[in-house]
């Protein structure tokens, strides 16, 4: 529209802000609104349209970025109180694509506390809410942006994923969202939880949305050494291909004991769905799917263990006890800074790499992470795509996990698999239970493949209406 001249840059921001201010005290998902500066740069798309220059794709297209990507001269906080005050002197490279293509940035999403959970209340900012039902979590660690988009506060919004924050917060609140293959995006500019494991994934209101977002975001970077240098294939053109003859495997491991009969009735009907349009369907296993979740669970950790040394009060951020002795300081920083799960992760992690366990515990998982690429590569020479649930339930209420930890982290037992095995994935609504709430349909495809994930998510996009479904903010309180 804004390319076309069929609407102001300028009257779209103001609209998108005003549903902001309605409605974010009731969701508390976005922790930063840039008020002013997003509506200078929309200024400044319609004064580029007035010259008569080319627009990019995204022109005038409010973008919201979760609190994990640096953003030259904005605060950057992963939601926690040991980067307090901290403001990017640098832009990351995922946020400067879209800002170069166009989009604008209208605010900072809420998270877990350095992307550590699965539901967004392990925040310093406080817990956000789920669209759909106020009292129920929009999922985790990006359930900010997340709730944003579902909410109508923008139209694409960035997370990151490193175990399913961002498919499992998309089911949550009745959205898509994609996780592309490792290295596809760079991680330059992102804020480190598990490097290896670490995905820029973006959420947006449609698979075709998506699929745009995603080929302005993918290529290699110079910047991040992980990007991977391979031709990015135009991703929106293949969403109208048609999948007959696709060939569909069912992991049998995905639907067992644990997921409730609601999910695995909707997955099933949309699994149905595509078979209605031509592809094919056929049992497969991934045998070492069973271990996904502590596999996961001590790599992460690990990873977290040595990525959060940097956070000491030294350079920026949170600094306290600093007269006393420089372990007093460290001690103290970090005591006052990190929240509980935070440290809970820190703690784990430390001792899993601690001489004497290494091998017992990192190395082991490590292993079986190779198995499991193993599992998911065996599975693809059969099958073009596997389908699965995104998640065991709908979104569970706020306060009813935080207690359980282990049963938190079960959550993701979906998920963690295709961020172990570095494949593309994305979640897309598949209907609703009946108290409401979305369920999410999965499908993973192989490495670099993101273009037959997008395909055959467009085509069941296509064939239901369950992303068009908007939630009720009027009469919600």
């Amino acid at each position: 529209m804004v390319r076309k001249g069929e609407q102001s840059a300028t009257a779209i921001c103001a609209a998108f802000l005003d549903r902001i201010e309605s409605f974010n005290p009731k969701l508390n998902a976005l922790v930063e609104v840039f008020s002013t500066e997003a509506r200078q740069a929309a200024e400044a798309v319609d004064q580029a349209k007035l010259r008569g220059e080319t627009l990019g794709p995204l022109a005038g297209v409010p973008l919201v970025i979760k609190d994990v990507f640096n953003l030259r001269g904005q605060l950057s906080t992963c939601a926690s109180r040991i980067l307090e005050g901290y403001r990017s002197p640098y832009t990351a490279t995922a946020v400067q694509k879209l800002q170069d293509a166009g989009a604008i940035i209208i605010g900072r999403s809420n998270m877990d506390e350095f992307a550590m959970g699965s539901s967004t209340e392990h925040s310093i900012y406080g817990p956000s809410r789920n669209p759909f039902n106020l009292e129920r979590s929009p999922g985790g660690s990006s359930g900010g942006s997340a709730a944003a988009v579902s909410a109508r506060f923008a139209p694409l919004a960035l997370g990151s994923d490193t175990g399913g924050s961002v498919r499992q917060p998309a089911a949550f609140c009745g959205i898509p969202g994609f996780k592309p293959t490792y290295g596809r995006i760079s991680r330059y500019g992102l804020i480190a939880f598990a490097s290896s494991l670490d995905h820029v994934a973006p959420f947006a209101r449609s698979v075709e949305d998506l699929a745009l977002c995603t080929g302005l975001l993918a290529g290699e970077d110079e910047k991040d050494s992980t990007s991977l240098a391979e031709p990015v294939p135009d991703y929106l053109a293949g969403c109208s291909d048609s999948i007959e003859g696709l060939r569909i495997g069912i992991p049998k491991e995905y639907f067992a004991a644990g997921l409730d009969p609601e999910i695995e009735a909707l997955t099933k009907a949309a699994i149905q769905e595509l078979e209605d349009h031509g592809a094919s369907t056929q049992a497969v296993t991934l045998p070492h799917t069973r271990f996904a979740i502590p596999s996961y669970y001590l790599l992460c950790t690990s990873e977290a263990s040595s990525n959060l040394a940097r956070y000491d009060g030294v350079r920026y951020g949170l600094r306290r006890g600093g007269d006393r002795s420089l372990d007093e300081m460290y001690a103290e920083t970090r005591g006052e800074g990190f929240g509980s799960e935070v440290k809970l992760r820190i703690l784990l992690g430390t001792f899993c790499l601690c001489s004497g366990y290494y091998d017992e515990y990192y190395l082991k998982a490590s292993k079986i992470r190779t198995l499991m690429r193993r599992d998911f590569a065996s599975a693809f020479k059969n099958c073009d795509v596997l389908v699965t649930p995104t998640t065991p339930t709908s979104a569970f209420k706020l306060g009813e996990k935080l207690q359980d930890p282990l049963s938190m982290y079960m959550n993701d037992v979906l998920t963690v698999s295709a961020n172990l095995a570095g494949i593309p994935a994305i979640s897309v609504p598949c209907g609703f239970t009946s108290d409401g709430m979305p369920a999410g349909l999965q499908i993973l495809g192989p490495s670099l493949d993101e273009a037959r994930v997008l395909q055959v998510a467009a085509a069941y996009q296509k064939a239901t209406q369950h992303h068009l479904h908007a939630p009720d903010l009027e009469t919600q309180s």
